[in-house]
C-alpha cells in the first residue's frame, strides 16, 4: 500500500498531470493551435482506454508487478522522447503510446493488485489510503513542474521529470509489489482452509445486468466530470463570472475530493456500496441541474460542494463496487473492461461536449441531457438484480450487492 501510494502519485503528477503545464510553452515553441496539440492527450486516453481490458486480463494471470514495472519504464523512455520531439506527428506517436504507459500504471492496475493481495475486511481502506496519497499529485506535480519550466525550459523539465519518474516507480514496482496469494480478497479463516479466492469471470459477469448498468453509469459519470471541467469557464463567463472565480471553482472541486474520500468507508458500512453509489450518480445530477439554472440561483458554492464530492467518492465507488459485486478473481479483467467505457468517455467528453452545446442550442442543454443521464445511471442500479452467484456447480457463493453479505 505505502510503494503504490508512492508510485500513483509521481506516476499521476508527471504522466497525466504533466500535459497542463507544458502546454502553453509547446505552443509557443512548436507553433501548433492548441487544439492541435490537446489533440495527443486525447489520442493517450483513447489507447489507454482500450488498453485497459487486455492488461487486467494479464494481471488476473501474471499479477501486477511485471506491467507496472514496463509501464514505468515505458513511461520514462517516452517521457525523454517527449522532450525532443519537433513535429505534431511524433508528439501524437509519443503520446499514442504514453497511453499504455498510463495504462500499465495508474489506478486500474494498482487498484487491481490492491483488490487481489488484500483481504476484504482491509481492501477498502488500502484503495482509500492509496487515493487519498494519489489524489495529492496535481497539488505537489503542476507548481513544482511550473517551477521547472521556469528554470530548464520544457524540454529540460521533462528531462528532469523523466529521472524523477523513474527513480522511485521501477524499483518500487519491481521489487515491492508480491504476487497475492490464491486466497487474497478472503478472511483468514478461509484462508486457513484453502477455500479458493471467489470472483466471476468477465465472460459471466458480462452476462449480468449490472455489469453493463454499471458500464453505462461510470460512463456517464466519467464524461460528465470532464466535461464540467474542461467548459465550466466558458460557460460561466458567458454568464457574467470572472474566468478568474470559474477557474477557483473547478479548484475547490479538486479540493472537496478528499474530505469526501474520507468519509467513504463510513458511509459504505452504514449503508452498503449500492446505497452509496446511487447517492454519488445523484449528486452529480443535482450539481448538473444547478449549472443549468446559474441564471436563477443567488450561488454555485452547493454546485461546487456536490460535484467536488461525488467526483472524489466516484474513483472509490468504481473499485469497490466491482470487487464487491464480481468478486477478486478476475478483478482486473472485469475493471478493465469497465474502464473501457469510463476512460474512453473521458478523453472524447470535452470534443463531444462542444458538438451537443451546437446541436442543443447551448450548454443549459448539455447539463439537462447529462443529469438526465446520470438519474437513469442510479434508477438503473437501484433496479440491478442484488445477488450474483460466483462459481459454478454445486459449489458456488452467493453476493448480496449492497448489504455486504456473502452466503
Amino acid at each position: 500500500m505505502a510503494g503504490l501510494s508512492i508510485t500513483e502519485t509521481v506516476s499521476w503528477g508527471i504522466l497525466y498531470y504533466g500535459f497542463p503545464v507544458m502546454l502553453r510553452p509547446m505552443e509557443a515553441d512548436l507553433g501548433f493551435s492548441r487544439a492541435q496539440l490537446t489533440g495527443a492527450l486525447s489520442i493517450g486516453l483513447l489507447t489507454s482506454a482500450l488498453a485497459a481490458l487486455p492488461i487486467g486480463r494479464w494481471i488476473d494471470r501474471h499479477g501486477a508487478r511485471g506491467i507496472m514495472t514496463l509501464g514505468s519504464i515505458l513511461g520514462t523512455a517516452l517521457v525523454l522522447a517527449w522532450a525532443r520531439v519537433e513535429s505534431l506527428g511524433a508528439l501524437y506517436a509519443v503520446w499514442a503510446l504514453m497511453g499504455l504507459a498510463m495504462a500499465a500504471t495508474l489506478y486500474e492496475p494498482a487498484f487491481a493488485a490492491i483488490v487481489g493481495w488484500f483481504p476484504m475486511e482491509s481492501r477498502d481502506r488500502a484503495l482509500l489510503v492509496v487515493t487519498l496519497v494519489a489524489a495529492l499529485a496535481s497539488t505537489i506535480f503542476m507548481p513544482f513542474e511550473a517551477w521547472l519550466v521556469g528554470r530548464l525550459g520544457w524540454r529540460g523539465a521533462l528531462a528532469a521529470l523523466a529521472m524523477i519518474l523513474a527513480v522511485p516507480t521501477i524499483p518500487i514496482h519491481a521489487f515491492v509489489l508480491r504476487r497475492p496469494s490464491r486466497h487474497g480478497g478472503r478472511s483468514a479463516d478461509e484462508a486457513r482452509v484453502g477455500a479458493p479466492m471467489p470472483g466471476l469471470t468477465l465472460g459471466a459477469a458480462a452476462r449480468t445486468g449490472v455489469f453493463w448498468v454499471l458500464v453505462l453509469a461510470f460512463l456517464a459519470s466519467n464524461f460528465t466530470t470532464n466535461s464540467v471541467t474542461v467548459h465550466l469557464i466558458p460557460y460561466l463567463s458567458d454568464r457574467g463570472y470572472s474566468p478568474t472565480l470559474a477557474a477557483a471553482m473547478i479548484g475547490w472541486m479538486g479540493a472537496m475530493q478528499l474530505p469526501a474520500r474520507l468519509v467513504f468507508g463510513p458511509i459504505v458500512a452504514r449503508f452498503g456500496h449500492r446505497a452509496l453509489t446511487v447517492a454519488i450518480f445523484l449528486f452529480q445530477a443535482m450539481a448538473l441541474a444547478q449549472l443549468a439554472l446559474v441564471r436563477r440561483l443567488p450561488t454555485l458554492a452547493p454546485m461546487v460542494v456536490m460535484l467536488g464530492a461525488a467526483n472524489g467518492m466516484a474513483t472509490l465507488a468504481r473499485a469497490t463496487t466491482i470487487a464487491e459485486i464480481f468478486g477478486p478473481r478476475h478483478y482486473g479483467s472485469i475493471s478493465g473492461a469497465v474502464a473501457l467505457g469510463a476512460n474512453g468517455a473521458r478523453a472524447v467528453a470535452p470534443f463531444a461536449a462542444s458538438l451537443l452545446q451546437v446541436a442543443l442550442g447551448g450548454y443549459e442543454g448539455v447539463f439537462w441531457l447529462l443529469a438526465g443521464a446520470l438519474v437513469l445511471a442510479g434508477l438503473g442500479l437501484l433496479a440491478a438484480p442484488t445477488r450474483v452467484r460466483h462459481g459454478s456447480g454445486a459449489a458456488h457463493e452467493e453476493t448480496t450487492y449492497g448489504s455486504q453479505r456473502l452466503r
